[in-house]
C-alpha cells in the first residue's frame, strides 16, 4: 500500500485505509466528505482523497507543530520542499531544529519554520515521536543513522504532490470536539468522521496531548450525537466501553494485510450511522457491553 503522508506518526492508522475504503463503497460516500479531528499524519485522509474515494477532507490536530507543518505543506509547499532538500541531516542541524521546536510555545516564530522543525524531528527521531531522542543517538553509533527515515526526494515528492489538492483540504487547529462541534454544521449527509483518539492506557507514552477521563467523556458525547456516519477507534479497555455502551463495535487488530480483522485483540473501534462490508475481516458490530470484548 502506497503512503501519501510524509510524517512517521506513532499509533497512525494509515493501515487502515483499505477497510475505510470499502467503507465508503459499501455506504455510497464516493465523493463525499472525510474528517479526522486527530489528524496527525493524515495518513487515512490523504488516502482518501488523493485516489479519488473522498472529494474533500477536513483535518484538524490540537498540537500546534503539527498544524504547522500541514499549514506549510498547504501555503508554503516550495519554501517547504526547498528546506528539506538544501538541509543538512546532522547532529548538529537536529540540535538547532530542536532548539526551535522547543521555543515554538514562547515566542514569535513563524508558522513555515516550526513546520519545518517539527518535519525534521520527525523524520530523525526514533519512531517518530517528537519527544525522543535522535535515530543511532548523538554519537551516531547506532545501527540506523539519523537519515535512515530521510529520504529528501520521496519526502519532497509527496509533499508536492498533497500541495496540488490544497484546495480541497481544509485544515484546523482546535480541540477536537470543539472541532467536530463547528464541522458537523457544514458536513452533508455522505460524510464519514473518523476519530483516533488518545488512547487510554498509552496516550501519556505516545501523544503530546493525552486525555483525562472528562476528556474521553466529552468526545463520546459529541460523536454519540451525529446525524452522519461515524468511527471511533480506541485500546479495548472497559472504561471507554462504558461511554460507548449500547452503540455497534468491533474488537480488531492492525495487520499487514490492512483489514479488519475480528478478535479479542488490544483495539476497538465503534461506529454509528454505517454498515460494515460483508467480509471475512469485518461483520456487522455487536451492542457493546460496559466491559471490554
Amino acid at each position: 500500500m502506497r503512503s501519501f503522508t510524509p510524517l512517521r506518526y506513532p499509533g497512525g492508522k494509515g493501515k487502515l485505509a483499505p477497510f475505510v475504503k470499502d467503507l465508503f463503497r459499501y455506504n455510497n460516500l464516493r465523493d463525499g466528505i472525510y474528517v479526522e479531528p486527530y489528524a496527525g499524519g493524515a495518513g487515512v485522509a490523504l488516502s482518501l482523497l488523493l485516489e479519488g474515494y473522498a472529494g474533500e477532507i477536513y483535518i484538524n490536530d490540537i498540537d500546534r507543530a503539527v498544524y504547522a507543518f500541514w499549514w506549510s505543506v498547504l501555503n508554503e509547499p516550495e519554501w517547504l520542499t526547498e528546506k528539506i532538500l538544501q538541509t543538512p541531516i546532522t547532529v548538529g542541524e537536529w540540535q538547532e531544529q530542536k532548539r526551535i521546536f522547543e521555543r515554538a510555545t514562547t515566542d514569535p516564530i513563524p508558522l513555515p519554520e516550526i513546520g519545518f522543525a517539527t518535519f525534521f524531528l520527525n523524520r530523525t527521531n526514533r519512531s517518530g515521536i517528537l519527544k525522543a531522542g535522535i535515530i543511532g543517538g548523538k554519537n551516531q553509533d547506532g545501527p540506523f543513522k539519523i537519515d535512515a527515515r530521510f529520504n529528501r526526494h520521496d519526502l519532497v515528492a509527496r509533499i508536492r504532490l498533497i500541495a496540488k489538492y490544497a484546495g480541497r483540504i481544509h485544515l484546523d487547529n482546535r480541540d477536537a470536539k470543539d472541532f467536530i462541534a463547528e464541522v458537523k454544521q457544514k458536513l452533508p449527509r455522505r460524510s464519514l468522521i473518523y476519530c483516533d483518539p488518545p488512547y487510554y492506557n498509552k496516550g501519556k507514552m505516545l501523544y503530546k496531548n493525552c486525555y483525562t477521563m472528562e476528556d474521553h467523556r466529552d468526545i463520546a458525547l459529541v460523536m454519540r450525537e451525529l446525524d452522519c456516519p461515524w468511527m471511533v477507534t480506541y485500546d479495548n479497555v472497559s472504561q471507554i466501553c462504558e461511554l460507548y455502551e449500547g452503540c455497534s463495535c468491533e474488537g480488531f487488530e492492525i495487520a499487514y494485510s490492512a483489514h479488519i480483522k475480528r478478535s479479542r485483540g488490544e483495539e476497538i473501534m465503534f461506529y454509528g450511522n454505517l454498515e460494515l462490508p460483508s467480509s471475512p475481516y469485518a461483520r456487522k458490530g455487536e451492542q457493546c457491553t460496559s466491559r471490554a470484548i
